[in-house]
């Protein structure tokens, strides 16, 4: 195996654990967030604090796997632009850090609804309500950040373009998937009603990274001289 398909296919590995993200943004929340009912929430989220803790674990492990893979997609991709795969890895960090400001959140959540004696100036139905607020506040800063889940794919998408050790197709497709994303994220900032049609709507294009993880850990990368000098 070349050096060059090597390291496609640990960028591919790394890819690999965005599996993690439907567990818990998806089911996780699923089983504990009742919408508009904070007494209805806590319950969940006491009845079913131990999947409520393996939800931070993943959603903490999301970001670091998120930052390895940036690393292994600039160690990628620097021969292609050195300056565009710079750009990757600092719009991955700035998700990343957000993405774990809402773990905090998310612990607050369970803090005040645990109660104790931190919290035996307020009432039941207040440490409800608070707890409730954190983890609105938790979905709002994901919202947030779908900002920037399109704003890596741009840098992503045109190195693979401009790479030809990958196919232009799934590069175009990637920057589709970017746009797409900063498109939901812009909607949901001046239109929230109508964020979840838009992303229903968007879901072929949003299928851009399935492919790059599967091509990645399946075919890697065609070895072949660099037509593109690298930017210094």
């Amino acid at each position: 195996m070349t050096s060059l398909k090597r390291t496609a296919r640990i960028a591919g590995l790394w890819y690999l654990g965005f599996t993690l993200g439907p567990f818990y943004l998806l089911y996780v929340p699923s089983q504990t967030v009742v919408r508009n009912d904070a007494a209805a929430t806590a319950a969940r989220v006491l009845g079913h604090e131990t999947l409520y803790r393996w939800g931070m674990l993943a959603e903490t492990l999301g970001a670091v796997i998120f930052i390895g893979l940036s690393l292994a997609l600039y160690r990628l991709f620097e021969d292609v632009d050195r300056r565009r795969a710079r750009q990757l890895v600092a719009l991955v960090l700035a998700s990343s850090a957000l993405g774990l400001v809402t773990v905090v959140l998310s612990a607050a959540a369970l803090l005040v609804f645990r109660g104790g004696d931190g919290f035996a100036g307020f009432d039941g139905h207040t440490r409800e309500a608070i707890g409730m607020l954190l983890i609105r506040m938790h979905g709002q800063a994901n919202g947030i950040n779908q900002m920037f889940w399109g704003l890596w794919l741009l840098p992503f998408g045109w190195l693979v373009v401009r790479s030809r050790f990958l196919p232009r197709w799934l590069g175009y497709w990637l920057l589709l998937d970017g746009i797409a994303w900063v498109v939901v994220s812009t909607t949901w900032f001046l239109a929230p009603d109508y964020t979840d049609a838009l992303f229903r709507y968007f879901q072929p294009v949003f299928m851009a990274e399935l492919a790059a993880m599967l091509w990645l850990l399946i075919m890697g990368a065609k070895e072949q001289p660099l037509i593109v000098p690298a930017n210094t």
